[in-house]
């Protein structure tokens, strides 16, 4: 049998109304707007993109949305004053940093001097300290959306067998934390482990965050497992164009797994879903409400 396809359009617009709610409920009880400030360094297309679908679905969710578009050769310590000036702006309750930066631009001390509070990226050491100890934190926006997208299929993940091909600061690392805060059994594989295939074989959830095109086959997955596809390749075509390809191959891998998220249409739709529940929580935690539960 074909595998359940894991809808994440519909999971994330779901969760968006969640968050509109909880929006709308805080703006009348505690006259609380969330505000997110997106930062983008330079012209590069994609990111572009990513911007623009930020910006909209922060003012659909009833938020503000201030946005800061900056010249490819910013210097850096332009860059750190104006992360200075919204650290201390009370309007602005999160801070992401449109990655990736130009080279000339050290990545690390520009995460390094967004306040942690205000961190809805996740990347702070100071989120990432507290997500590797259990404690209450910030998560990265993907591997959020990842652990989402495996609960609309086992709502308990406690026990489960997991493996997550991938050590990226960005999503295999913090979603190994991630999944270790919901009881599973983690692996985590990489460029440098032995035969993927039978690392994987035994999983009952298996992440794929490499950047490798639809390099997880059917024979690497146990018949019925949940396979969540974090991969965005582009592969050229024959007329000159491209199509977009996961890390998973998708066709075969499909004709095995129990569940699968396909490319595009799954964890893609997620990431700023999940920016918006982080932008939410850091608005009530600066404000000393309670978080939400979304």
């Amino acid at each position: 049998m074909a595998a359940k396809i894991i809808d994440g359009k519909a999971i994330a617009a779901e969760l968006r109304a969640r968050v509109a709610d909880e929006v709308a409920r805080i703006k009348r009880r505690y006259a609380l707007t969330p505000g997110l400030a997106v930062v983008l360094v330079g012209d590069d297309p994609a990111s572009q993109v990513y911007v623009r679908s930020k910006h909209k679905q922060t003012k659909e969710a009833g938020m503000i949305s201030f946005e800061y578009r900056l010249a490819t050769n910013i210097a850096q310590e332009d860059l750190l004053a104006l992360i200075a000036q919204l650290n201390v702006d009370p309007q602005v309750h999160g801070i992401l940093i449109q990655l990736p930066l130009p080279k000339m631009i050290r990545v690390e001390t520009i995460i390094n001097a967004i306040d942690p509070a205000k961190d809805v990226d996740g990347l702070h050491p100071h989120n990432v300290g507290r997500l590797a100890s259990g404690l209450p934190a910030l998560a990265p926006c993907t591997p959020f959306g990842c652990i989402i997208l495996s609960k609309s299929v086992h709502p308990s993940l406690e026990g489960m067998k997991a493996v997550v091909i991938g050590r990226s600061n960005l999503v295999g690392r913090p979603l190994v934390q991630l999944l270790l805060n919901e009881n599973a059994t983690v692996t985590i594989a990489h460029s440098r482990s032995r035969d993927l295939a039978k690392i994987t074989e035994e999983a009952d959830l298996v992440y794929a965050a490499v950047g490798k095109p639809e390099l997880v086959r059917a024979d690497w997955i146990r018949p019925g497992a949940t396979v969540i596809d974090v991969g965005i390749n582009r592969i050229p075509t024959a007329d000159g164009k491209a199509r977009l390809v996961g890390d998973v191959a998708y066709e075969e891998v499909s004709q095995v797994a129990g569940a699968i998220t396909p490319v595009p249409g799954g964890v893609g739709q997620m990431t700023v879903a999940c920016l918006l529940v982080n932008t939410v929580r850091a608005a009530c935690a600066i404000a000393g409400l309670t978080a939400p539960s979304l």
